[in-house]
């Protein structure tokens, strides 16, 4: 016998653009009760095109998961609104380029306050919301950087480790009280992260910097992985439903064959040989 629809509560940060906007117009088109935020509504033009090209609607708060206070007053809002939340999607981050002496101490703080800080932020108010009820998934969107780590990007690989040693944790703790935590962990995927998102080093073009020369090899070998790139980020927002509507779903998910054979040469492979194969296709990219 086929179990009724139930619409869920659903929380999603960083909506404005890529992977959280499509999981909130992809949710909210299946009858979902979606709270869609973001830190600068005006840009929630593009999430209301998207919405209104599915037929759906979602309400579209303002977040900045870094403000405490911002985050109290959203959740105050759903407590009054439902008194329970079924679902907390922590979408919302950016990654910066730079080899480490090229970033500041201020830039690699925001880079941890946004993308790990920010979700302890949001994920502590959003507990006490499921806790009660028994019942309530967390999903986090990581990526496979959180995985394994790459040059010129210590700060974004810093917080996406960070966030998976959180999120394994966290799943523990919160079994008992039938919560489920789930991370996402996709590859790259052509969204605005790599286009007007992106952000680099103070000193990334500095022809002052010794890392100089190799920095603009690597953002021109970036550029074109980023043209080549021709996966549907509509996956991740597939894979975020999937999850949802799936009874124990595993901790780790990787969508892509790109990132699960990456993961799979990372555990495979000694990590002496791994590092030296990281190392010596770095080295290449250098020299061509």
């Amino acid at each position: 016998m086929k179990t009724p629809f139930s619409p869920k509560v659903i929380l999603i940060t960083g909506c404005s653009s890529g992977f959280g906007l499509l999981m909130a117009a992809r949710l909210a088109s299946k009858g979902h009760k979606v709270y869609a935020t973001m830190r600068d509504l005006n840009k929630k033009e593009f999430l209301l095109n998207e919405l209104k090209k599915r037929g759906a609607t979602a309400e579209i708060l303002k977040l900045d998961v870094t403000d405490k206070k911002n985050v109290t007053e959203v959740f105050s809002k759903i407590g009054n609104d439902y008194g329970y939340l079924d679902v907390l999607i922590n979408n919302a981050g950016y990654g910066i380029g730079g080899f480490f002496e090229d970033l500041t101490d201020e830039e690699i703080r925001q880079q941890l306050d946004t993308n790990f800080f920010g979700v302890q932020n949001v994920t502590r108010q959003a507990i006490p919301l499921m806790r009660p009820r028994k019942a309530g998934k967390i999903i986090n969107l990581s990526s496979i950087a959180g995985l394994y780590a790459s040059p010129c990007f210590s700060a974004y690989n810093s917080s996406k480790w960070a966030l998976e040693a959180f999120s394994e944790s966290l799943r523990y703790e919160l079994k008992p009280f039938g919560i489920d935590v789930c991370v996402i962990e996709p590859g790259s995927y052509r969204t605005k992260i790599f286009d007007e998102n992106a952000r680099q080093a103070k000193n990334f073009n500095n022809p002052q910097s010794p890392y100089y020369a190799m920095s603009q090899k690597l953002k021109e070998k970036f550029r074109k992985h980023v043209n080549d790139l021709h996966k549907n980020p509509e996956e991740i927002a597939i894979l975020a439903e999937k999850l949802i509507n799936t009874k124990n779903p595993p901790l780790r998910n990787i969508p892509d064959l790109e990132a699960k054979t990456l993961y799979f040469l990372r555990r495979l492979l000694p990590t002496n040989i791994f590092n030296a194969i990281v190392y010596i296709i770095f080295s290449k990219e250098l020299q061509s």
